[in-house]
């Protein structure tokens, strides 16, 4: 059953004809991190015909996630965010593959994610090193991979740009990006989602990134479940629109590139 049958697609078809369409629903897409960026981007790929569809976080919803998140609600709060996510995105395309993974990706687990077997692979991890690991990781295994570098301390969305992560310029984090890739000998071509804005927070306090942090470590059910927040040395402030930007804009060049071809 193609993605056409239900008349959802009508719309973007005019844009793509029906070879478009079809070759949107072959496309296999590999999310990492569905936050504040992840989860706009994944929303945006489903809507726009992807028919294979793998998101991948270890969190759980927290209610500082609420202002940006879009599966984030007083409802949703201590619940799996791909549990959530996947829900959501099943409502709006049923033909549609979701494959929902709520574990850690890092050095230790890589090897279990078939890079592969991925058309595109779309990095919104907040980690350092495991961002640069899922760079090596799918650039090796030939996959292209789009990549969004830090969308906190920003309020103007007109400052948000797409680039090579060689040539950005004014993101602290992809500085430390291209220079822990540099000491891994990695030079290969990455696409970015970036801006050069960097807002100061004003001197308040939060819970998260302390011993006192308050996001959930136990799911709804009772089980434990992975959670770095606290451990984090800074919590920076974020905001839907910009999150939301970066998300669309991944999402874009991945519908962008599948139609060129």
């Amino acid at each position: 059953m193609t993605v056409k049958t239900n008349h959802a697609f009508n719309r973007l078809e005019l844009l793509t004809g029906s070879a478009g369409l079809e070759a949107l629903r072959k496309t296999s897409v590999a999310l990492f991190g569905i936050g504040g960026v992840g989860s706009w981007c994944a929303e945006s790929l489903i809507r726009s015909g992807i028919g294979h569809l793998t998101i991948v976080d270890s969190d759980l919803i927290c209610v500082t996630n609420i202002n940006r998140q879009l599966q984030a609600t007083h409802d949703t709060v201590g619940a799996s965010k791909v549990d959530v996510l996947k829900q959501r995105l099943a409502s709006i395309n049923p033909h549609a593959e979701i494959i929902a993974l709520q574990k850690v990706y890092n050095r230790t687990t890589a090897s279990s994610f078939p890079m592969d077997s991925y058309d595109y692979v779309i990095d919104a991890i907040d980690s350092l090193s495991s961002k640069v690991e899922l760079i090596i990781h799918a650039s090796h295994a030939g996959t292209k991979t789009y990549s969004a570098l830090g969308a906190s301390c920003k309020l103007d969305p007109t400052r948000i740009r797409v680039a090579s992560l060689w040539e950005t310029h004014g993101c602290p984090l992809g500085h430390f990006v291209r220079k822990r890739l540099r000491k891994r000998k990695f030079s290969g071509e990455v696409t970015c989602v970036f801006s050069d804005e960097m807002l100061p927070n004003y001197d308040i306090k939060p819970g998260c990134g302390t011993g006192k942090c308050i996001c959930p470590t136990v799911s709804k059910n009772g089980d434990p479940v992975h959670e770095w927040c606290s451990s984090k040395k800074q919590i920076n402030g974020s905001v839907a629109h910009i999150t939301g930007i970066y998300g669309f804009m991944l999402a874009g060049l991945v519908i962008q590139d599948v139609l060129e071809k």
